[in-house]
């Protein structure tokens, strides 16, 4: 049996059959009963698989490129590294499957379900996920340069230490999603939901977060240099030791937060809310913060220089330590500026 191509095995019964380094390439498996069978290793370009069942299947390592697999059922599969490229997983059911370091590019994911599934260390670069449903799914370390998530269901992911740099993520909803050391430089996140997520030590340069819901999100010590953040909701958001250096928070809701040894200079803070805002040791220069309010805000130790308060608000703010606009130490008892 180790030689089967072009061979049409359509609707065949063939539960827990071994077919490990066969090869199938062109072969016609459609609607065919393979779940628990052992394709290991096995050549299955442009085989028709469409509608198989192939739950519980082992098909590690096998090549799979330009097949057909539109509404077949690989739920709880092994597929850890896999060549998908090319290959067709229309309404495809991958609930809980294992597709661990497998290639994906180019591969045609319409209506797709990758719930659950483990896609650490996949290559997706550039993959439509458009509005897919890949709620608690494992993407760690997985290569999504490029991917469109716009829509797409990532409550609950593992996308520690992914590379998204330059993903399309609009609308996505990544709420409590662990983003901890990712790659989303440049990345689209406008209108998106990352409420309780953790992005610790996550690279968010020059990404748009325009809209997004980062309620009680965990963004402490990561990069949002040159991040835009207009209408960003930051409720209980913890941003202590995170680069915001020209960064647009403009109209922010920065009130009562935690930015110790944040790096704001050179940032837009326009009209933004500080009120009570611990920036202590902040760095803060010639960050715009024209009619900022930033009342009761500790600036303890923060460095001002060069930073426009035109028509600020710095009624009961500890300004103790502090280096003023002008480069001089504030003055004075209580000191200002």
């Amino acid at each position: 049996m180790n030689d089967l191509r072009g061979e049409d095995l359509s609707r065949a019964n063939l539960p827990d059959a071994n077919f490990s380094d066969a090869n199938l390439s062109g072969a016609q498996f459609s609607f065919a009963t393979l779940s628990g069978a052992n394709l290991s290793r096995a050549n299955l370009s442009g085989a028709d698989l469409s509608g198989a069942d192939l739950s519980g299947a082992n098909l590690v390592y096998a090549d799979l490129e330009d097949a057909n697999l539109s509404r077949a059922n690989l739920t709880d599969a092994n597929l850890g590294a896999v060549n998908l490229t090319g290959a067709q997983l229309i309404e495809a059911d991958l609930t809980g499957t294992d597709l661990r370091g497998a290639d994906l590019r180019d591969t045609e994911l319409t209506a797709t379900n990758l719930s659950d599934a483990d896609l650490r260390g996949a290559n997706l670069i550039d993959a439509d996920l458009n509005a897919r449903d890949l709620k608690g799914a494992n993407l760690g370390k997985a290569d999504l340069r490029g991917a469109i998530l716009s829509g797409a269901n990532l409550s609950g992911a593992n996308l520690r230490q992914a590379n998204l740099e330059d993903a399309n993520l609009s609308g996505a909803n990544l709420s409590g999603a662990n983003l901890s050391g990712a790659l989303l430089a440049g990345a689209n996140l406008t209108g998106g939901d990352l409420s309780n997520a953790n992005l610790t030590g996550a690279n968010l340069f020059d990404a748009n977060l325009t809209n997004n819901d980062l309620t009680n999100a965990n963004l402490t010590g990561a990069d949002l240099q040159l991040a835009i953040l207009l209408g960003a909701i930051l409720v209980d958001a913890e941003l202590s030791h995170a680069t915001l250096t020209a960064a647009d928070l403009t109209g922010a809701d920065l009130s009562y937060k935690n930015l110790i040894g944040a790096e704001l200079s050179h940032a837009t803070l326009t009209a933004a809310n500080l009120t009570g805002a611990n920036l202590d040791g902040g760095q803060l220069f010639r960050a715009n913060l024209t009619y900022a309010r930033l009342t009761t805000a500790n600036l303890a130790g923060a460095d001002l220089e060069g930073a426009n308060l035109t028509g600020a608000d710095l009624e009961g703010a500890n300004l103790t330590g502090a280096i003023c606009p002008s480069g001089a130490p504030a003055t004075g008892n209580p000191p200002h500026c």
